[in-house]
């Protein structure tokens, strides 16, 4: 038998409700706050054990009867103060973590050594029964993709097409040692090869590179090596000192549009070789505006062969796509289109001869077996910084953001600095191999896990496959056309190239996402790779700081009958509470934003604050004069008055027999006593007299300022300076200001800034807004004539 519910009977009705509408009582201790209860006889929600499913609960109840039930919470009213003393707050302990970084251990050693050679702790485990099959059909599928994507991609790279088997050789091998992740492909990408491109294009002259010379197709692959081993050396110093949050700050949007501006950086970059063009070299800002107009200008010089060749593999390969997504449901691995091409269009081109008869370029000598590592060129290292670090952050991000897709897909976890670790050792060791820089591929990581790929042993065997070509089989590709490499890349953008819909959908949905994505694709259209991604950070951390400068201010009001409070202009039946102003940010407050806070505040109260304190200023230093010239006048009637004084003190007989003369004299002493009682009562007085009913202005028409600073998560010196002028000027004008939902590292912040002393403390500050309301309706002024000035709590 289970246990009964918790049922919450209903309590007898409290007499003295006050306009909150709480049912709250008041001990002699403290004063009580609690939530809104309803009317008295409603139901009480009963507390189910073990509800799964709240969502499924609440659709079975009607609307009606959900909105009579309700629950009871009855506390004391708390600030700050008691709910330390409440609660035993104390500061959080600081942890030295640099302490535990010299100590050394077996089980310490062992931890490191899994932590950085995952390959370490599941290989042992590996589920050969469960899973081989599976990784061997999954790694050969990716290889049949990755050999036609590499050949194609060192093109993009601006290098002989080998270099792209190398580069699907070496760092998917280490990466197999090194990384976290279980799906995804390492190797070659067309983002990555295009920004390697740009690089190579730029330093080096294109012309000669058409011609196939010797001596820059060298120039290039030292560079493009030299790049990769500066990438890789940027990514494993960032994974070791764990700077993998460093992805945090490329939002999906910024991704997603640079990604597909780069994708038309790649398209345009091909239209040469599909239309067997020979256009001049470009790189830096407006680059790829000049290369299309160039190949539009020099359409009429296109050669006919390769133009047909590239079209015919073109539909080829979106015949192909097309029918592996209808029959993928009932194909074990989907059609290799890519490969069969690829061996199509060699054959073909062999058998009739495409480079001689048609004019059609061909791939040319592919050469057989591995290369001896070569040791990059230092003095580059000044040119390619820049390039390497960009080409490294981009590389990581769209790894490690394939990589989380994965993992939460398959319930793992993949440690972001350990990845960037493991892609900058497969470019580093890549970049003594004549590699170039590589990434995570979108497709091919698809492949891997939708053919049954459970493990990095997938990607072993799919760079296996790769090595099997380039020691033996690499030579017979020699005769494939340029142009079907160039097919085979554009017909991979299309995935890319649909992200273009996230236009209509950030208009509909976010805008603000949406300027960040036009921005990101103009940027990187105009000004090129490298920069495009700069400006397109710095516009996205600036749009950040934007954001957080003008927040969204509200004043609130009180739900009927509820403790909770929101924006008046939003919520109709929301209403003020008589003579309490409750004012909220929507986000932090900081040097940025402080002085449009205060003006904000000031403008929404409905007073002119500013004004009023001018004024009251003015009438205080007018009254001032006044009372100096009255002190001065009684400062000489009084020394009038002394002299007749010591006449009537000697000679009293003598004034008594004076004329008229000596009655004036006798008024005198009357005179003066009568000046120093009056003196002395307004003496008494002198507190009222600054006041602004005293001085003739008008009152705010509420005693209260409530801040609600529950948005807050840090505090700065500007932002402490900013709440005591608040507190200052309302004071000034007779209102009281109190602070609300204030979180504990704030309040710590606000303590170390020395924001609280003696007319501030921590009884100003409450742990809810309902909680400074109504303890500012128990001590409001108690009528027109007691003016509120600071209270003391």
């Amino acid at each position: 038998m289970g246990r009964e519910p918790a049922v919450l009977e209903p309590r007898p009705e409290i007499s003295g409700t006050p306009r909150c509408g709480c049912r709250c009582r008041e001990p002699e201790d403290l004063p009580r706050s609690c939530s809104a209860p309803p009317p008295v006889g409603t139901p009480r929600l009963e507390a189910l054990p073990r509800l799964r499913d709240t969502q499924a609960l609440l659709s079975t109840i009607p609307t009606m009867e959900l909105q009579k039930r309700d629950y009871l919470v009855e506390r004391p009213l708390l600030n700050q103060e008691q709910l330390e003393h409440l609660g035993h707050w104390g500061p959080t302990p600081r942890t030295h973590q640099w302490r535990t970084w010299f100590q050394c251990s077996h089980s310490r050693a062992h931890g490191y050594l899994l932590k950085y050679l995952p390959v370490l702790g599941w290989l042992p485990h590996y589920r050969v029964r469960e899973w081989l099959l599976g990784d061997l059909l999954s790694g050969l599928s990716v290889a049949i993709m990755q050999l036609p994507q590499g050949l194609a991609y060192a093109l993009l790279a601006g290098l002989p097409p080998v270099f792209g088997l190398y580069s699907s050789f070496y760092p998917v091998f280490v990466y197999f040692l090194f990384g976290t992740s279980r799906h995804i492909s390492v190797g070659t990408f067309a983002i990555m090869s295009v920004m390697v491109g740009s690089v190579t294009e730029s330093i080096t002259q294109d012309e000669d590179f058409q011609q196939n010379t010797n001596s820059t197709v060298s120039a290039r692959v030292q560079l493009a090596s030299t790049l990769s081993v500066l990438v890789g050396l940027f990514q494993v110093a960032l994974g070791l000192v764990h700077f993998g949050f460093v992805v945090n700050y490329l939002s999906e949007p910024l991704v997603r549009s640079y990604t597909t501006a780069a994708s038309v950086q790649v398209f345009v970059s091909q239209l040469k070789y599909v239309f067997g063009l020979q256009l001049s070299s470009r790189s830096g800002p407006l680059s790829l505006i000049y290369t299309f107009l160039e190949v539009c200008w020099n359409l009429p010089k296109s050669v006919v062969g390769t133009v047909v060749t590239a079209v015919v593999a073109g539909v080829a390969l979106v015949m192909v796509k097309i029918l592996n997504d209808k029959l993928h449901r009932h194909l074990p691995l989907p059609i290799p289109g890519e490969l069969l091409t690829l061996i199509a269009a060699t054959g073909i081109s062999y058998g009739v001869n495409l480079r001689n008869r048609f004019e059609v370029d061909t791939v040319g000598t592919i050469p057989t077996g591995l290369i001896a590592p070569m040791i990059p060129n230092p003095q580059l290292f000044g040119k390619l910084v820049g390039h390497a670090f960009a080409i490294a952050v981009v590389g990581f991000a769209i790894a490690i953001s394939l990589g989380k897709i994965f993992a939460l897909r398959h319930g793992y976890r993949v440690d972001s600095n350990q990845e960037l670790v493991a892609l900058g050792l497969s470019n580093f060791v890549g970049g003594f191999f004549q590699c170039f820089p590589v990434s995570c591929s979108m497709s091919r990581s698809l492949v891997q896990e939708t053919t049954g790929g459970n493990t990095q042993v997938a990607g072993a065997v799919s760079s296996l496959f790769i090595l099997l070509i380039i020691l033996k089989l690499g030579e017979l590709f020699r005769e494939l056309p340029k142009a079907v490499l160039a097919a085979i890349i554009i017909v991979n953008l299309k995935g890319m190239l649909k992200q273009f819909t996230d236009i209509c959908t950030l208009w509909k949905a976010n805008r603000v996402d949406l300027l960040i994505w036009v921005v990101t694709f103009v940027a990187t259209i105009l000004l090129n790779l490298d920069l495009g991604l700069a400006v397109a950070i710095g516009f996205s951390l600036l749009l950040v700081v934007v954001r957080t400068q003008m927040p969204r201010y509200s004043v609130l009001g009180q739900v009927p009958d509820t403790d909770i409070y929101r924006d008046v202009a939003e919520y109709s039946e929301a209403k003020e509470i008589p003579g309490v102003k409750v004012f909220r940010s929507s986000a932090t407050l900081y040097f940025a934003n402080a002085e449009l806070y205060s003006d904000t505040l000031k403008q929404r109260c409905g007073v002119d604050v500013d004004r009023l304190l001018a004024q009251k200023k003015k009438r205080l230093r007018k009254q001032e004069r006044k009372l100096k010239q009255q002190q001065k006048h009684k400062q000489a009637a009084s020394s009038n008055g002394t002299s007749v004084s010591i006449s009537v003190d000697t000679s009293l007989g003598d004034i008594k027999g004076s004329g008229v003369e000596d009655s004036r004299v006798k008024v005198s002493p009357a005179n003066e006593l009568e000046d120093v009682v009056v003196s002395r009562q307004e003496d008494a007085k002198a507190p009222d007299v600054s006041t602004l009913k005293a001085l003739g202005l008008p009152r705010p028409d509420f005693h209260s300022l409530i801040l609600d600073l529950g948005a807050l998560s840090f505090v700065d010196t500007v932002c402490i300076k900013s709440l005591k002028n608040i507190f200052r000027d309302f004071r000034e004008i007779e209102v009281e200001v109190y602070i609300a939902a204030c979180h504990s590292p704030v309040v710590t912040q606000l303590e170390a800034g020395c924001f609280f002393d003696a007319s501030i403390t921590k009884k100003h500050l409450f742990v809810s807004v309902h909680d400074a309301v109504t303890f500012a309706l128990q001590h409001s002024r108690s009528g027109p004539n007691s003016p509120v000035l600071a209270t003391k709590l």
